[in-house]
């Protein structure tokens, strides 16, 4: 019997990484057939898992963030082919926050990442599909939006680490008094809610933005969106909140969060808003959102938490 074929798409950043080199020697070695390409710029991950899937390769593995992962996912999801004919994922985390990782319990190390893509078997995995003004794009951990967003977008790296927290967030917004928050419309079945917002979470996964924790019951196998926005926050309620924050309370944000369960979801705003796509800022009027089950297979450990919905 043939031993198994993987391909790691290696984001450039990485690609120095002595870590990653000697995982990747040690899996060879147990017969595993490792090619490895590198990213350098955009679209390069969609020409090298089109190559893998044209090459029949069983697993692609992303070498990267949660950027690279989204980049890898979405590119495995535009093939038309099902899950169990397209190649299975893995990934080995090397960005600088790993949200999607950290929230599945795979190990930040590359040669556990990578031994456990060999040792766990591949599992269903939802994405979101989101269509964007006759355009498709995939999201494989969570979509983002709000003043987070915004600021992320662009502020320099220093100022992204400071306001990598929700509850952060949350308490300087309460104490400078000048942010503007997002307006839009969110609808769904059931669902309906039209105004201001502070932050707005889309997830399959579960945190971003650095360890944001947004969507915090989500699953990446029930077939449902989690939502959630953060209002607007005013007057006594944002000095209340903040204070809860500051004093760790961390449930405070629940007295203020709007949540919902969904299979779809469309965002609508009166001028062009940006949504975070796995990393990746998306600018425009509207996004229709729908959560498509088991669209991929990825390894992920039995006890994931992000599995069991």
């Amino acid at each position: 019997m043939a031993n198994p074929h993987w391909r790691l798409v290696l984001n450039g950043k990485s690609a120095g990484d002595d870590a990653v080199r000697e995982a990747v020697t040690a899996l060879r070695e147990t017969g595993i057939v490792l090619d490895v390409r590198v990213t350098w710029e955009r679209g390069d991950a969609q020409r090298i898992v089109g190559e893998a899937v044209e090459a029949g390769v069983a697993c692609v593995i992303a070498g990267g963030g949660d950027g690279t992962l989204g980049d890898v996912a979405a590119a495995l999801a535009g093939h038309d082919a099902a899950a169990d004919a397209l190649p299975s994922l893995g990934l080995i985390p090397l960005g600088t926050a790993n949200d999607f990782a950290v929230a599945a319990g795979i190990p930040p190390g590359p040669l556990e990442a990578l031994q456990s893509v060999r040792d766990w078997p591949a599992t269903p995995m939802d994405l979101l599909r989101v269509d964007v003004e006759g355009a498709r794009h995939w999201c494989a951990n969570l979509i983002s939006g709000g003043f987070g967003t915004e600021v992320t977008v662009e502020t320099d790296e220093g100022l992204k680490r400071l306001l990598g927290g929700l509850a952060y967030l949350v308490t300087g917004i309460a104490r400078v008094g000048r942010v503007e928050p997002t307006v839009a419309r969110v609808l769904g079945d059931g669902f309906a809610r039209d105004g201001a917002f502070l932050a707005l979470g889309i997830g399959n996964g579960r945190q971003a933005g650095g360890g944001r924790v947004l969507c915090p019951d989500a699953f990446i196998d029930d077939g449902l969106l989690d939502v959630t926005v953060i209002p607007e926050l005013s007057g006594e309620v944002a000095t209340g909140v903040a204070t809860l924050l500051r004093e760790g309370r961390r449930a405070a944000l629940e007295q203020v969060a709007e949540r919902a369960r969904l299979r779809e979801v469309r965002v609508e705003a009166p001028e062009p808003i940006t949504l975070n796509l796995d990393g990746e800022p998306l600018r425009a009027r509207w996004f229709q959102i729908a959560c498509v089950p088991g669209r991929l297979r990825m390894h992920l450990p039995s006890g994931s938490p992000l599995l069991g919905g």
